[in-house]
């Protein structure tokens, strides 16, 4: 589990242009080698570190029992990273580089969308098996890939349930669904655009009007023409998707230009830190994910989510987010597909991957034959008094959520008579 020197990085590369070939770096006799571009610098360094600690503690956990049994045998897993920078076509020819030259036995997944579409070609042209936990768009399951595999939800899955809220409380009030405003301001991303296409899909089989639909700038520093429109509009959802530079955006300029809405829904508030970072001025916003640690899901290396999450903290001393859980699951999937396949040849493990049906501290996984995830359920939850409550699906809930929230000079009220 090592990251290569960005020197010893720039030396291979450069070797690999002038068609020398470089030592591999593969498994020994006893260890399985699986290899991995993910985001240590650049715009997804957060989630590329997140992804990165979630493979490490999977690897370190089946190691700490024992490794994987592959015909009588033991074997141990080690990683082997590349940083691609958050950039597309440096993570495809990281990849190829771990395959053809470094040749690692398997693939992890990168961290977004974007990354893995410019992976996936690659690892199938070398009928190498990938299981990824954070591309989540769904055009990725529309290409025919056999050798992708997804433990996570679509992203068109992220805030289609804050639609459902919506529409439920609307009923609940005595409210035509169909008078419903919606407000979407987006990154112009993949993930983010599929997430986009989710609440649109579900907006209008309820009927609703979507009043705004913005892209947010690229460099996501100010979202103010968007919130000027939803000042004038008054719809009654406004809906941001980001990444965690998104939600930051997002929380920060809702609270500092006091533009009000009855429901703000996000992505990525976990890893974002929003509770963290602004406090009470993050209460009331509801966040898509793809796992929180209140569920009750269980496996032979982890135990549940809870103990996940406290070993998590302790090896990287911050509460997990989602795209740390996904990651690890990752590792687990390969791990028992392995297992199963007893065997490392590429095909056998292929196979038996598509008839993984496991049930992780993360979540149950079984996959469709286009090898997304089609067992588990996405969450919804909302921050109150700075906490993380999960509102959605009903069988995961540990509260209702709060609809309308409270306006900005109710909350500024409530604040000074709870400090006295």
């Amino acid at each position: 589990m090592h990251t290569i020197p960005r020197n010893m990085l720039a030396a291979a590369l450069g070797a690999a242009l002038l068609g020398v070939a470089m030592p591999g770096i593969a498994a020994t006799d006893d260890t399985i080698t699986l290899g991995a571009a993910v985001s240590l610098t650049g715009k997804y360094s957060t989630n590329g570190k997140n992804t990165k600690d979630g493979y490490d503690l999977a690897v370190k956990a089946i190691n700490d029992k024992g490794g994987i049994k592959v015909g009588g045998k033991a074997y141990k897993l080690k990683v082997v990273y590349y940083d691609d920078e958050s950039t597309s076509a440096r993570g495809a020819q990281l990849v190829e580089r771990l395959i053809a030259q470094d040749h690692v036995d398997f693939v992890l997944g990168p961290y977004s969308s974007a990354l893995t579409k410019s992976i996936a070609p690659v690892t199938e042209k070398y009928r190498m098996p990938m299981v990824e936990g954070n591309g989540a768009d769904r055009d990725l399951f529309k290409q025919g890939y056999k050798y992708l595999f997804a433990v996570l939800n679509t992203s068109d899955y992220y805030l289609r349930e804050a639609v459902n809220i919506l529409a439920e409380q609307a009923k609940a009030a005595g409210r035509d669904p169909k008078t419903i405003k919606i407000a979407i301001a987006i990154e112009n991303d993949n993930f983010s655009q599929d997430v986009r296409d989710g609440i649109v899909e579900d907006a209008k089989k309820y009927g609703m009007q979507v009043v705004v639909d913005d892209k947010l700038p690229a460099d996501l520093n100010d979202m103010t023409a968007t919130l000027t429109k939803v000042k004038a509009l008054k719809p009654d959802a406004l809906m941001i998707s980001g990444h965690e530079k998104g939600a930051v955006l997002g929380i920060r300029q809702v609270a500092e230009q006091k533009v009000y809405v009855p429901m703000l829904a996000l992505t990525h508030c976990d890893s974002a830190q929003i509770t963290q970072k602004f406090g009470k001025e993050s209460d009331y916003a509801l966040c898509g994910s793809q796992w929180d640690v209140s569920m009750t899901y269980s496996d032979p290396w982890f135990g549940n989510s809870q103990k996940y999450a406290e070993m998590f903290k302790k090896a990287y001393n911050y509460d997990p987010p989602y795209q740390a859980a996904e990651s690890t699951a990752s590792v687990e999937v390969f791990a028992d597909a392995i297992g199963r396949a007893g065997s490392l040849d590429k095909d056998k493990v292929r196979d038996a991957l598509a008839k993984t049906d496991l049930m992780t501290f993360y979540g149950p996984v079984k996959f469709d034959a286009s090898g997304k995830n089609v067992a588990k359920s996405m969450v919804m939850y909302q921050v109150q008094h700075e906490k993380y409550v999960v509102v959605a699906p009903s069988k995961w809930a540990e509260g209702k959520p709060i609809y309308p929230a409270p306006t900005w000079d109710k909350r500024e009220t409530d604040s000074k008579v709870s400090r006295k």
